[in-house]
């Protein structure tokens, strides 16, 4: 039974409405077994998302110079006037992603500063205390809010860093906190809404520039070489990495200099594997879904990999 009541289903509108209502309900399921499995169920989820489609609401009538009432947005989202009404002014929503924490600052600094690597271009042990290069130093460079014995018990908590004696070194390759469920979702959360923002903004006509949002896809692999590729896919990305942390610290530098940082960006990349479905098979387009091939299907076209559909 198809979930979207249609007034007409000829009209132009309500067919795109449709198309798009089927390929947010694929991406809502990767999302919808995650919540399951953290005891989440339907019914809080379905109320929680009316603060959801307020605030989208309020971003699409604010972008297009509407006015903010009540009945506009309403109207726009579905949600009923008194549902809006009893949320009140406060946003129930966060409709921007939090400013990464300090210590998340401070283990970037780490692993990409020059004068923090040793000969074998690895992140150096610090001493904990005294002139640069040392922890004391590195956290006080990084923020003069928080004291680095706090900042250090923080990375200790968080399994990022560990202390022998009077010296601390990194243990972690990236920041995933081992420690603390809260952080680790806070990072899934901001990750996975600007993909998706990415992703929406590029499939929106009234948009001018696209962004990078592409991939590689390839079905009919063996687990042997899923892990391979998995193994390539984490060293192309610490090299990239790398050099937009190098790029871009700089330029935030100069930016907050000449008090000009009125705008945020996020540069990331993702690797997933899955077995095949009993019912797909490898040499046949999956309905849906990119066309799954063979690994052949990845061949060289015009000089590069084939990749999924271009939207940036």
């Amino acid at each position: 039974m198809d979930q979207l009541a249609l007034s007409d289903p000829g009209d132009a509108t309500d067919r795109r409405a449709r198309i798009v209502l089927r390929a947010a309900l694929s991406m809502l399921v990767p999302l919808a077994r995650w919540l399951v499995h953290n005891g989440v169920p339907y019914g809080s989820f379905a109320s929680a998302l009316k603060s959801v489609f307020v605030e989208a609401a309020r971003q699409e009538l604010a972008a297009a110079g509407g006015k903010l009432t009540d009945s506009a947005m309403s109207v726009l989202s579905g949600v009923h006037r008194r549902d809006i009404r009893d949320m009140g002014e406060a946003p129930l929503v966060q409709a921007r992603p939090k400013a990464p924490s300090v210590a998340s600052q401070v283990f970037t600094r780490w692993l990409t500063d020059a004068h923090l690597r040793d000969g074998a271009d690895r992140p150096m042990a610090l001493p904990k205390s005294g002139a640069a290069p040392s922890f004391d130093a590195l956290a006080r460079q990084v923020s003069s809010d928080v004291h680095p014995r706090t900042l250090l018990a923080e990375m200790q908590r968080l399994g990022l860093v560990q202390v022998d004696a009077e010296s601390v070194r990194l243990i972690a390759p990236a920041f995933v906190p081992q420690q603390g469920f809260d952080e680790m979702v806070e990072l899934f959360a901001a990750n996975a809404a600007d993909h998706l923002a990415a992703a929406a903004h590029n499939l929106r006509g009234d948009r001018g520039d696209k962004f990078l949002e592409q991939s590689v896809f390839a079905s009919g692999l063996s687990p042997r070489s899923t892990q391979a590729l998995g193994t390539l896919a984490r060293k192309l990305w610490r090299s990239a990495f790398q050099q937009m942390v190098r790029a871009a610290t700089p330029r935030y530098q100069q930016d907050s200099r000449d008090e000009q940082g009125s705008m945020r960006m996020r540069f990331g990349v993702y690797f997933y594997a899955e077995p095949l479905g009993e019912d797909t098979n490898p040499a046949q387009p999956a309905v849906g879904t990119a066309a799954r091939r063979p690994p052949r299907a990845a061949k060289a076209s015009r000089g590069r990999a084939r990749t999924a559909p271009r939207r940036g």
